[in-house]
């Protein structure tokens, strides 16, 4: 779950970010006086100089690039004197408009520099927040190995609600929920933790699944509508998909309740299988979920060997370049060995290359493998 500022997230404002690439302006820059200084009295590449300060606010902060438009200005004057045309009103000109052009980009620069540190130190509070929301699974749980990993959309400061967590139980097996709050910020947040909150609470002592799906559609539910009077409109609807599962350690298979959330995928000996619950209820927190009787609990086998992988939508719904979306089970089809580890690495580096290392939404995904007795 560690943190990385996005692809291409410059920190221009950050001491020694200046890199080599000041090298490509001052090159322009002498370039074109010692062309001009050489050329043929008609012919004027002095309004060239302004691609140097133009070429530096790309990569660099204020105070290089109001150094190289201050050394423009300078070439310009020494092209003037040198010709023996400064005093003319067209290198006039063309010098007051160098100072107008470097003061715009070094404004823009601040303005540029300023945002990206206010967007560095949000990034830096949501992955605060994520490493308290999101504990770290156990690696190993009775005949279980456990991996998880999470992804932050590139283009969103704020963090959404893709949640996952784990329980044992006093009966001997594990117990794991993965889910998805709609929305993005502190909303989302404080209803993942809500969540959260209450499996952990519950998990290891809910003597069956549906009990602990109503408790949490209960507990989100009456999250949500606790403070309404019944006069006020609902304007934005709260809910959130998940998937709860049972894996007994004793009992090569895995229970599980599905609400609306997208279905675990099984990997066995280069097969693929999608869980695909023959009952899918309503979202958590839209009220589907009246008792325990109303939940029908689909059971899979789940054999030793075999990998489980659980997802959120931001995997399957991340799209590439030309609009497509990632293709997880094709390319789970392809993914070979019994560590879950090496399976949640494998995936991470396919869906950040189909991006082009910027994910539009966050991304959850847990691993599970059955070892060998």
């Amino acid at each position: 779950m560690s943190f990385r500022p996005p692809t291409g997230f410059r920190r221009s404002w950050e001491p020694g970010h200046a890199p080599a690439r000041v090298v490509i302006p001052l090159g322009l820059i002498v370039a074109v006086c010692v062309i001009d200084i050489l050329a043929p009295s008609h012919i004027h590449l002095g309004p060239l100089l302004v691609a140097a300060p133009a070429l530096t606010v790309a990569f660099a902060g204020a105070r290089l690039t109001a150094l190289v438009g201050a050394l423009t200005v300078v070439a310009q004057v020494v092209i003037g004197a040198l010709r023996g045309v400064l005093t003319t009103a067209n290198i006039q000109t063309q010098i007051a408009a160098l100072i107008v052009v470097s003061t715009l980009l070094v404004v823009f620069c601040l303005v540029r520099d300023r945002r990206e540190r206010e967007l560095y130190r949000v990034r830096s509070v949501a992955e605060a927040a994520q490493h308290v929301l999101l504990q770290p699974l156990p690696r190993r749980s009775g005949p279980l190995r456990i991996a998880c990993l999470y992804l932050p959309a590139e283009t969103e400061a704020e963090m959404g609600g893709d949640l996952y967590a784990a329980a044992r139980t006093v009966s001997g097996s594990t117990r794991l929920l993965i889910g998805d709050v709609r929305g993005k910020g502190l909303p989302a947040i404080s209803r993942a933790a809500l969540l959260l909150g209450a499996f952990r609470a519950a998990a290891h002592r809910q003597a069956t699944l549906p009990r602990l799906a109503v408790h949490l559609d209960g507990a989100f539910r009456w999250d949500t509508v606790q403070w309404r009077t019944g006069q006020e409109p609902d304007d934005e609807e709260s809910f959130a998909t998940a998937i709860l599962l049972d894996i007994p350690d004793d009992e090569p298979v895995v229970h599980l309740i599905s609400c609306g959330h997208p279905p675990p995928l099984l990997l066995r000996r280069n097969r693929v299988i999608a869980l695909e619950p023959t009952v899918s209820h309503l979202p958590l927190g839209l009220g589907g979920l009246e008792g325990p009787a109303d939940h029908e609990v689909q059971t899979f086998p789940f054999e030793e060997g075999d990998l489980l992988l659980l997802y959120t939508d931001g995997v399957i719904e991340a799209r590439d370049a030309a609009g497509a979306f990632f293709p997880l089970s094709e390319r789970a089809a392809g993914w070979n060995g019994d560590s879950p580890e090496a399976l949640v690495r494998q995936l991470r580096d396919e869906l950040m290359s189909h991006v082009d290392g910027h994910l539009g939404d966050d991304a959850a995904v847990v691993a599970v493998h059955r070892r060998a007795s």
